[in-house]
Order: C-alpha cells, then sequence, then structure tokens
C-alpha cells in the first residue's frame, strides 16, 4: 500500500473509531436516547466507505489482495448489520412481534454476523502470507479471549446481582474490539522489533 493510501485508510479508520467511541460515551452517559445513538452511529458507519475506497485505491500500489477482500467483505457485513440491527429495532418497538415474524426480524442484524464471520474465515483462507495469516489468527484468539473472559467474569457477578443483565449481543462488538486492538498491538511490535 502505498504511503498516501496507507494515510488515508489510516484518516477514515481513526475517525470512526472517534466517532464510536463519542457515541457511546453519549449514550452510556444518557445525553442522547437509544434512537439518536443508532441513528449517529448509522451516520459513521459510512466512514467506512471511503476508508473501503482508500484500501481499493491501493490495488494498483501492490496491496495485498487478501486483506483488500477482506476489509470489503467486513464493510459490507458491518454497513448490513447496522441496518439489520436499525430495521429489527424499529420494527420491534412499533409493533408486537411473536412467534415467526419475531424469529425473522430478530436475524437481520445475525445474518450479516455470519458475513463477519466468513469473511474472516476467508481471508485466513486466501491469505498467502504466513506470517499475516498467524497475526490474523492470534488476534481473533485474543478477541475470543476476551469474549470469554468478560462474559464469564460478568455472569459470575452478575449470578451474585452485583452488576445488572447483559445482552448476549454484546459478543460481536466485545470481539471485534479486542480484535482490533489485537491486531494494531501486534502491527506495532512487530515494526518495533523491525526496527521501523
Amino acid at each position: 500500500m502505498t504511503s498516501t493510501a496507507n494515510s488515508a485508510a489510516r484518516k477514515w479508520i481513526v475517525l470512526f473509531v472517534i466517532a464510536a467511541a463519542v457515541i457511546s460515551v453519549l449514550k452510556l452517559t444518557g445525553a442522547i436516547d437509544s434512537t439518536t445513538g443508532f441513528i449517529l452511529l448509522a451516520v459513521a458507519m459510512l466512514l467506512l466507505i471511503p476508508f473501503q475506497r482508500a484500501l481499493a485505491r491501493s490495488r494498483s500500489s501492490g496491496a495485498n489482495q487478501a486483506s483488500v477482500r477482506y476489509t470489503r467483505r467486513i464493510v459490507i457485513s458491518s454497513l448490513l448489520y447496522v441496518l439489520g440491527l436499525g430495521i429489527a429495532i424499529t420494527l420491534d418497538r412499533r409493533m408486537e412481534l411473536t412467534g415467526a415474524m419475531a424469529l425473522v426480524i430478530a436475524l437481520l442484524p445475525v445474518l450479516p454476523i455470519f458475513g463477519m464471520i466468513w469473511a474472516m474465515a476467508r481471508y485466513i483462507i486466501e491469505e498467502k502470507d504466513e506470517f499475516l495469516r498467524h497475526r490474523a489468527i492470534m488476534a481473533a484468539l485474543i478477541g475470543l479471549a476476551a469474549v470469554l473472559g468478560i462474559a464469564s467474569f460478568w455472569g459470575f457477578l452478575e449470578q451474585f446481582r452485583l452488576v445488572p443483565h447483559a445482552y448476549g449481543w454484546w459478543a460481536l462488538p466485545i470481539w471485534a474490539i479486542a480484535m482490533g486492538l489485537a491486531q494494531g498491538i501486534l502491527g506495532w511490535r512487530d515494526r518495533r522489533e523491525a526496527g521501523e
């Protein structure tokens, strides 16, 4: 990836992370309601489009094609996830969903999650560089460890009535955030060891 394309991609992903963090803080502090938070998050997700385009521009510069395809698949799945989540929440609030209809609506945000899992599996299959494949697997395992550790700890705290109930759908955001942080830390460590 050229330094210009790398810089552009980094700028867009940093803007997205900052926007998501600000929205999360506003929601957690009660400054905005759930609907406003969802709308703001959906708008913030649009920052992933120029991120993907910056990566696509790097194709001609010899960028890792497996990584470019992975990112495109994840961006599409993420956008579909937010869209499915918004539709599911809106329909749940406005209608008395029961039975098969409730099941179908509940699947709207879940199906893109399977797309994300498939994208990760395809990346591991398509990545020819053993070092990059190993790092991706390690980051995914660190994300999984975070989900298992946090969920178990929270579950015991909940068992003793020390914290409120946490919904199971939190597993995906925890895994994704932990995996992303692990990728960043592993990349930084590798660059430091290489003397860059």
